[in-house]
């Protein structure tokens, strides 16, 4: 799921670079400095997670974890986290290229950031419907960003339709996984301390009410 260099046509590099870029400062503006410490272990836990990789002919398979980053920290935030992961991962492991930043975080942020929001409008205040909520876009985050993987390959000509084909149905049974992990994660946090599956919703509104 990460994207080489000299994979994408340049227009598309400068295109996606300008699109998180503005993801970024939409999210710096809306995170609170007092959440940081929470959002440096989710972005820890996704660079680990993401960097135990499983070659599966052209391509590899490993968790991506959009779904819950985003039900861990809220719409904003997650976008921010996955981008902090990705600059790590492609500086100290060469996992993605430099030119394909701007793609890979838009590849696993936007999934980020929608299931985020999504889980907001599911999420309700019982663990039925926590977990519930969780295990949908757990899995959905990992179906999105795979359909936008397979698009972003698609634009780098027709040697890549197969790797971009490929890439996509490998990830269904990625998908399932991390809707159980998803699931079972907000099941225990919810047990224990549930405050931690709400502090979504300041993420995504305190800046505005200051205003």
């Amino acid at each position: 799921m990460h994207i080489a260099d000299g994979v994408l046509p340049t227009s598309i590099i400068f295109t996606t670079y300008a699109l998180s870029s503005a993801g970024i400062a939409y999210s710096l503006r809306k995170i609170n400095p007092e959440d940081l410490p929470k959002i440096a272990v989710v972005t820890a836990s996704f660079f680990v997670a993401s960097l135990i990789h499983l070659p599966l002919g052209p391509t590899s398979v490993h968790l991506l974890l959009p779904g819950l980053m985003g039900v861990l920290l809220g719409p904003a935030a997650a976008f921010l986290s996955v981008v902090v992961g990705l600059v790590l991962q492609s500086i100290l492991f060469q996992f993605g290229g430099l030119t394909a930043l701007g793609a890979n975080s838009l590849m696993i942020g936007v999934p980020a950031f929608l299931c985020g929001l999504l889980f907001l409008r599911f999420q309700g205040s019982t663990l039925r419907s926590n977990v519930a909520g969780a295990a949908i876009v757990g899995g959905l985050g990992t179906v999105l960003a795979a359909l936008i993987l397979a698009g972003l390959l698609y634009t780098s000509g027709e040697s890549f339709f197969r790797v971009a084909q490929l890439a996509l149905v490998a990830h269904i049974p990625v998908a399932l996984i991390e809707a159980v992990v998803s699931a079972a994660t907000v099941s225990f946090i919810f047990r224990v301390k549930p405050e931690m599956l709400y502090w979504s919703r300041t993420l995504l509104y305190t800046n505005d009410a200051a205003r």
